[in-house]
């Protein structure tokens, strides 16, 4: 049953927007999730100006897990990762006891532009885990497991669903699921989704 219908607060980057749905004032968490943010979709143009580059920034205590629908995003930190996020693709990213980390739009985008479209979920480490070591972990789209039912599909970006684990699910700390669902045209309404998708 569903419980409480969370709207996203927008903020603009420049030419650039992000909803961040978590924390809310009468929901500051939802499992181990402490932020979620929508980034997009936006079509940037040619030439993207450097203004909407996230700069090096610190985190700790947590983990983040990027996820694009559409677009290039490129991910360094101070790990020595450097890897671009692809559509498909997931970046998990584990703060632990510190790490600094910047998000560029380099390559074939800075100069053609493009529309870019994706998600960012902010996950909180056990309390034992805080200050584990730093890491960066990439897995590709044909690493993740993708389910079909009914004329839904779900590719698991995380964790531990419909039968399903992804490689991140066996080894990161925390015990959550983040699935990507696609409904086929024509197939179903959003109740025999979550039907589907729960039995």
């Amino acid at each position: 049953m569903l419980d409480l219908v969370i709207g996203a607060r927008h903020k603009d980057l420049g030419c650039f927007e992000v909803g961040r749905v978590l924390p809310f004032m009468r929901r500051r968490m939802v499992g181990p999730f402490i932020f979620f943010d929508h980034m997009g979709p936006v079509d940037l143009p040619p030439h993207v100006p450097r203004t909407i580059d996230v700069r090096p920034h610190p985190h700790i205590g947590l983990s983040t897990v990027t996820y694009l629908f559409d677009g290039e995003i490129m991910h360094r930190d101070s790990t020595g990762a450097q890897q671009a996020i692809q559509p498909g693709a997931v970046n998990w990213m584990t703060a632990g006891s510190g790490i600094s980390r910047s998000e560029r739009f380099d390559g074939p985008m800075r100069q053609s532009g493009g529309r870019v479209h994706g998600i960012r979920a902010w996950v909180a480490l056990p309390e034992a885990q805080e200050e584990m070591e730093p890491s960066f972990i990439h897995h590709g789209a044909e690493d993740l497991p993708v389910f079909r039912k009914a004329g839904v599909s779900a590719r698991l970006i995380a964790g531990r669903a419909f039968g399903l684990t992804t490689q991140s699910g066996r080894i990161h700390p925390c015990s959550m699921s983040m699935p990507s669902c696609k409904l086929a045209a024509g197939s179903a309404s959003r109740a025999s989704i979550q039907k589907e998708l729960l039995t």
